[in-house]
């Protein structure tokens, strides 16, 4: 799922403090409403079903969700494993809760346990991999159960970063917030009001025991959030960003990983036997012809 974590600095779940990421947060939320109710309606839908795992970035997905098309269009599943923290289904239940929204729970542990049964000496990688899958593997019945679409909810940092698992929780029809660095989602996640517990809670994809984003990758949000905003949005090149104060090795570490996680962001590559080839030659919005 993840690539070897780049060297770094003691890990932490505060926002960053710096004027660069800051928003215009009244604008932000009002595109982000606006892109959920014109996109959900451009093809023909009303109703969006998300995985609501209890942490901040579902958590900012559903209150967007909520205001963009009201709160009986909108449906959070919680899919807990039996090595789930318990307070990730507290929190996803106070976030439904609040939201006014309607919230399912659905325990993925009979289908994974069945699954690993056959390959007990399986590690925390593939079955972390299995559980994001089947997740979203349920979001997807459910809105076929009530037509509607799927929304995603991976920061621009985790797709950057390929942390994430490739058609589990990268898997959407609409991202609203593919495009805010976590620094930024937590400024939103704070300006929307949603539980404090919930927003500054260490961020975890809780896929087994004690599990830690930062831990997990190596590093602080907030340290590599500098980088990557200078490198991406800024277009500094590796000289540039050494002389801007970020150390070479986790410079280093950090592009090759975006690079190496490039196929995990992009439609799968087709082979070109023809003169219009999907995704290459015949490309198109994905509203094309509605």
């Amino acid at each position: 799922m993840n690539a070897p974590p780049a060297p770094s600095e003691p890990a932490s779940a505060e926002p960053l403090d710096t004027s660069e990421l800051a928003l215009n947060l009244p604008l932000v939320r009002s595109i982000l409403i606006g892109f959920l109710r014109n996109e959900t309606g451009r093809v023909g839908f009303s109703r969006v079903v998300l995985g609501l795992s209890g942490g901040v970035d579902s958590a900012l997905v559903a209150a967007l969700a909520v205001e963009a098309l009201g709160p009986q269009n909108v449906t959070g599943v919680t899919s807990p494993y039996r090595l789930s923290n318990p307070a990730s289904l507290a929190d996803a239940t106070t976030v439904a809760r609040t939201l006014g929204m309607h919230h399912e729970v659905i325990d993925i542990t009979p289908q994974v346990d069945v699954y690993f049964d056959r390959f007990p000496d399986a590690g925390d990688t593939r079955r972390g991999n299995k559980m994001a899958r089947e997740r979203m593997t349920i979001l997807y019945d459910l809105s076929a159960r009530d037509n509607s679409l799927v929304l995603g909810t991976s920061n621009k940092t985790e797709l950057l970063l390929g942390y994430g698992t490739i058609f589990g929780d990268m898997a959407s029809a609409l991202n609203p917030v593919g495009d805010l660095y976590k620094s930024q989602l937590w400024q939103l996640a704070a300006h929307v009001d949603l539980p404090d517990a919930v927003v500054r809670k260490p961020p975890s994809a809780d896929l087994w025991e004690g599990q830690s984003d930062e831990q997990e990758l190596g590093f602080a949000y907030a340290q590599v959030d500098r980088l990557l905003y200078h490198a991406v949005d800024r277009r500094m090149g590796r000289a540039e960003l050494v002389e801007k104060g970020h150390d070479a090795a986790f410079v280093d570490a950090v592009l090759r990983r975006v690079r190496v996680n490039q196929y995990k962001r992009r439609l799968p590559v087709i082979a070109k036997l023809s003169m219009r080839t999907i995704d290459r030659d015949f490309r198109y919005p994905r509203d094309w012809g509605s």
